[in-house]
């Protein structure tokens, strides 16, 4: 995806999201966002440890398109599971915020919420 369409999905995503989460979200916001939708637990106070479990969650669920991984299942809590199934290629800081920021932009193009 070219960077000029990649950065006005983004933007686009972000303004939607601002009204019922405020301004300011980079993407590790949103993550945490994709993730408790993905939980589906909704929203209360989790600890530090909990939160980067969502945000895993949130990982796993955009990458799983990519191939990367294989939704397993759900646990007795009905925290969902997946296998890593292909390795992630070594990618640098600025490559991993592209694949993230372009697999967000496919999670709500494809979930039909922009």
């Amino acid at each position: 995806m070219e960077a000029e369409v990649r950065e006005e999905r983004w933007n686009t995503i972000l303004k939607r999201l601002e009204p019922q989460f405020g301004g300011d979200l980079d993407i590790q916001a949103v993550l945490f966002i994709i993730g408790l939708q993905e939980l589906g637990h909704g929203y209360k106070a989790y600890k530090k440890d909990q939160k980067l479990d969502i945000m895993h969650v949130a990982v796993c669920s955009l990458l799983e398109p990519y191939g990367y991984y294989t939704f397993e299942g759900r646990d007795a809590e009905n925290w969902p599971h997946w296998l890593p199934t292909s390795k992630l290629p070594h990618l640098k800081p600025a490559q991993q915020h592209r694949l993230m920021q372009e697999a967000v932009i496919d999670y709500f193009e494809r979930e039909e919420l922009i």
